[in-house]
């Protein structure tokens, strides 16, 4: 692993699930790993799970950790290639992310979309930069189309509370008050299609279908109601449009996740990589409910950062 930005660069995900999964049980067996090593964490846009998990993850390596919230602890920042920079930014990313790496061993990153143009977004036009001038190992803490670390997690959480040997797993949209990324459904299908012991089906309205570079080993079914019959486990997220960059096209409220909707699966568990909008997205009943994994789910992104960072540093 060189650096860790989708399921690609998981390798073997088998075996650094088994990783993840023993590093859970003995947290601070591997602390010789990151003894004197320093991890730096920059953050184009707020957080709270992968700000603290991963400050969280680092201590329990025995790694010192840094946090920089770009803009406003550092100067603003230019991202153009040959700026004059007479304006508002103060200094260049290319500049800022060599110094970063001065003070670091692994950089965690976390970027956003802009949800205004596909193509810079899609091309991860930020992440690419810091990949270009960083010399350390680079972590995505979310980009403009993924989050990897999100999607490890919730196949930590799949695998360590399935009870049989394969299972059904439905990502299904959920309305929301705002227009928002596709980066956790992109980063979940990118994982869970190809995950050999789960059987992957996605549902949304019309117009909501993802990139297809990351659904090609899913199942998509327009019916939510078909699609959850039988479910194991469930995760509800809202998304944007992709073909429609950017728009919401529908609020339809009868996509909120209800007890009726789970009482379709198979005493299936529900799963979301918060923060949710109570009973916009997902009803208090199904989030509050014994099969909600959310707090385990939460509680699993110590141990995907923590993985990633024992493969990055040892």
């Amino acid at each position: 692993m060189k650096n860790f930005l989708s399921f690609a660069d998981a390798g073997d995900y088998k075996a650094l699930l088994a990783q993840a999964l023993e590093i859970k049980q003995n947290p601070f067996g591997y602390q010789h790993v990151g003894r004197n090593k320093t991890v730096g964490l920059i953050f184009f846009n707020p957080s709270l799970r992968t700000r603290l998990s991963s400050l969280k993850a680092a201590y329990n390596l025995g790694a010192q950790a840094w946090v920089l919230n770009a803009g406003a602890d550092s100067w603003t920042l230019e991202m153009a290639d040959g700026a004059v920079m007479n304006g508002t930014t103060q200094e260049h990313i290319k500049d800022a992310i060599a110094v970063m790496s001065e003070y670091c061993d692994v950089l965690g990153v976390r970027t956003f979309p802009t949800l205004k143009d596909k193509e810079a977004d899609y091309s991860e036009e930020v992440l690419s930069k810091i990949l270009q001038y960083a010399t350390v190992p680079v972590i995505s803490l979310e980009s403009a189309t993924l989050h990897p670390l999100q999607s490890f997690a919730d196949l930590i959480t799949v695998a360590e509370t399935k009870t049989k040997p394969r299972v059904k797993v439905v990502l299904t949209w959920a309305p929301h008050v705002r227009a928002l990324p596709q980066c956790v459904p992109n980063s979940f299908a990118d994982w869970f299609s190809e995950i050999d012991w789960v059987d992957f089906v996605i549902t949304h309205p019309h117009g909501y279908e993802l990139d297809p570079k990351f659904t090609k080993g899913a199942t998509i079914e327009y019916d939510q109601r078909k699609a959850l019959e039988g479910a194991d486990y469930v995760q509800a997220k809202n998304w944007s449009s992709y073909r429609h960059y950017g728009e919401v096209l529908s609020t339809d409220p009868s996509w909120m996740l209800t007890p009726e909707h789970m009482n379709l699966t198979d005493n299936g568990k529900f799963i979301h990589c918060l923060p949710v909008r109570r009973n916009v997205e997902v009803s208090d009943a199904v989030l509050d409910a014994p099969g909600s994994l959310i707090i385990q789910e939460a509680g699993n992104r110590t141990f995907s950062m923590q993985t990633v960072l024992h493969e990055l540093l040892k």
